[in-house]
């Protein structure tokens, strides 16, 4: 569908390009590993930031859980953003580290745990839409199930 010159989307669009939305599967993220020295990475790349290795680089499907390696409490953001919300930085089950906010979760200090287990929740982006109207899939931690 057209509008103003730029496409709307029927299905959500992913908020960042690791984020993949396959037309028949659930939404998943895209890591990059190197065949040499078994580095992963977020975003595609020609040479390993580790090893140095050239075109040894192939995508596969990050893994969904991990556990909370740093966070912060954030107090003042952008207007229209609520506050507060727990910025996170996790470690994934292969050591890919990945930036996210923590969901579900009171952002209280004495409710959130270094190493706490957590998993990837892939959703909304929190309601938001572009200003063609386009809606965005996002991913977000929360502490996991059971844990």
């Amino acid at each position: 569908m057209q509008k103003g010159g730029s496409t709307l989307s029927d299905k959500p669009l992913p908020a960042v390009s690791y984020l993949k939305i396959p037309d028949d599967g659930e939404p998943y993220l895209e890591g990059h590993k190197c065949g040499a020295c078994g580095s992963t990475y977020l975003e595609a790349r020609n040479v390993c930031s580790k090893c140095g290795a050239r075109d040894q680089m192939t995508a596969y499907r990050l893994p969904t859980e991990g556990t909370l390696y740093s966070y912060s409490i954030v107090h003042r953001s952008f207007p229209g953003i609520e506050v507060p919300y727990i910025s996170a930085i996790v470690d994934l089950e292969d050591g890919t580290a990945i930036k996210g906010n923590l969901i579900n979760c009171e952002p209280d200090p004495d409710k959130i745990a270094f190493d706490m287990p957590v998993e990837v929740v892939i959703q909304d982006a929190l309601g938001r839409k572009d200003k063609e109207g386009n809606s965005y899939l996002s991913f977000f931690f929360q502490p996991k199930s059971g844990a």
